[in-house]
């Protein structure tokens, strides 16, 4: 790859056709006029801003067609990205821009007292406004891009290996860090997905999942603009705006996570919207209850599971219709030019249907974490092998279907219990809305799993529960201790943060004086 203009290569090809529409405005723009204003900013980086090939700019922003010029001026300039999670604290987003040090944060009218903050905590040498300028000497963005939009414009040629964005990981687990997302790593994953998943010119694809996160910049608005397909961007997710759209613009693949696939299950239009124009919808981000497969494969919609990581590709698996169905409840097998590996604790490629760390390895892995040596040394092997710390099984046709995550593999008894496995089973009772498993330390087994439950309805007895699952789980797997809880706290991407559930566990047993069995 000679550089990483995904987006001009497109206008060149497919000048004329719709690239973006914006539902907050209804604007329309074609891919040579989104490509003239992600000229014009990549320009305004490198001549107003004096940025550099290798430098950063931050972006804190929700979803509008501005965030999708930043990020494709981003492959135009070879200026980084870095963007920045709307529902972090001021606190947080100064870690982050003091680890980054970005030339310049572009900001809209919802972050104006974020920034007001950040400016007393960072040094930033230049704040560009989306919107209206909220402090003196702040650029107004309109007019230093528009002042600059070109037809075709070439910038520096960047180094395939260069950082295109750095995306933060959440920190569910501990202080974030940067995922060096380069320009290959974009491009390999805009052509595998189009590939595994199928995409072309015809489709059309909403997006209202944040862009700040992998998942909204490369699931589907890259692999779409490969395609030369049509992006129909929401500023956020409401249900029924979804579901509007979806049968207006005649959306054809549609990417969300298992709770915003409730969350429109849920809604009185699911039993009548027109989906007759859809090709395929997807899950990804954190596992995926069967009740809802099952309740939008009643709706003859193909239904599919996926898988991917910030640092490995937001898409790794594919699998047809037919397997779709078939093999319902597996993310599918390996994309093309992914290879995958299940080892044991001691780096030992485990056998079929046992439980092992994915291993991988391809053109679609990050160049590791930013100015994080260690990390990146604990990631990513001498043979280019990252970590993925996720567990999962592979049967003997090659599906692989997700355990969880290797940090939170409870060992009880001496035996190892995997919390999607559990959690999978108490989703299938009806009284159960959503569910989570966590270890916590007991004096007799180890550890101990305690399930959190959100009741469905008039929900179900803890007794009712244990003896579902003794029907369908081994018996060392059974919750000892269900918790009701009215919602699981989850991320933007709809991941519980487990570490919160532990924190409560630690508040109501203290509280309580309950102890370990």
């Amino acid at each position: 790859m000679l550089h990483g203009d995904i987006l001009g290569e497109r206008a060149r090809l497919s000048p004329d056709e719709t690239a973006l529409v914006d539902v907050a405005t209804g604007e329309r723009l074609s891919y040579a006029e989104l490509d003239r204003r992600a000229a014009g900013c990549a320009r305004t980086w490198l001549e107003a801003l004096g940025a550099r090939p290798g430098d950063r700019v931050a972006i804190l922003s929700h979803n509008r067609p501005e965030y999708v010029e930043a990020f494709f001026a981003a492959g135009k300039s070879g200026v980084a990205l870095v963007t920045l999670g709307t529902r972090l604290t001021p606190a947080e987003m100064a870690d982050i821009l003091t680890d980054a040090e970005p030339v310049a944060v572009l900001y809209d009218e919802a972050a104006a007292d974020a920034v007001a903050e950040l400016r007393q905590r960072v040094d930033v040498a230049h704040w560009v406004a989306l919107d209206e300028p909220r402090g003196p000497g702040d650029l107004p963005y309109a007019r230093e891009r528009d002042s600059r939009v070109a037809d075709r414009w070439r910038g520096p040629r960047v180094d395939p290996e260069s950082n295109h964005c750095l995306l933060y990981t959440s920190g569910t687990t501990g202080q974030p860090k940067g995922v060096r997302i380069s320009h290959r790593q974009v491009t390999w994953n805009g052509y595998n997905t189009m590939a595994g998943w199928g995409l072309t010119a015809d489709d059309v694809s909403p997006i209202f999942t944040p862009l700040y996160h992998a998942g909204g910049l490369m699931a589907f608005l890259t692999p779409i603009f490969v395609a030369g397909g049509t992006v129909v961007l929401h500023r956020a997710f409401d249900v029924e705006e979804v579901w509007e759209t979806i049968e207006r613009e005649g959306c054809t693949v549609v990417l969300g996570v298992p709770t915003i696939w409730k969350m429109l299950m849920e809604s009185p239009r699911f039993e009548t919207v027109d989906l007759s124009h859809v090709k395929a919808f997807f899950s990804g981000g954190a596992p995926l209850p069967r009740y809802l497969i099952d309740a939008y494969q009643r709706r003859d919609v193909v239904f599919k599971q996926g898988f991917g990581m910030t640092e490995v590709g937001v898409n790794c698996f594919a699998m047809s219709n037919e397997e779709s169905v078939r093999k319902a409840g597996t993310i599918g097998r390996p994309m093309m030019f992914t290879e995958v590996r299940l080892v044991d604790g001691d780096g030992r490629d485990v056998g079929d249907d046992e439980v092992g760390e994915m291993w991988f390895r391809g053109p679609h892995v990050c160049n590791g974490y930013w100015r994080n040596p260690e990390a990146t040394a604990a990631a990513l092997d001498d043979d280019g092998w990252f970590h993925s710390g996720d567990l999962a099984r592979r049967d003997s046709e090659g599906f692989f279907t997700i355990a969880g995550r290797s940090k939170e593999m409870i060992i009880s008894g001496g035996v190892n219990v995997f919390p999607a496995e559990v959690e999978g089973a108490l989703l299938l009772h009806p009284g159960v809305e959503d569910a989570a498993l966590v270890g916590v330390p007991d004096d007799r087994w180890g550890e101990k799993g305690i399930a959190f439950v959100v009741d469905r309805g008039a929900g179900a007895s803890d007794d009712e529960l244990a003896k579902f699952l003794a029907e369908r789980l081994a018996r060392y797997k059974i919750p000892k201790l269900f918790v009701r809880v009215g919602e699981l706290p989850r991320t933007a991407y709809g991941k519980v943060v487990k570490g919160d559930l532990r924190r409560l566990w630690d508040e109501r047993s203290g509280d309580s004086g309950e102890g370990a069995e």
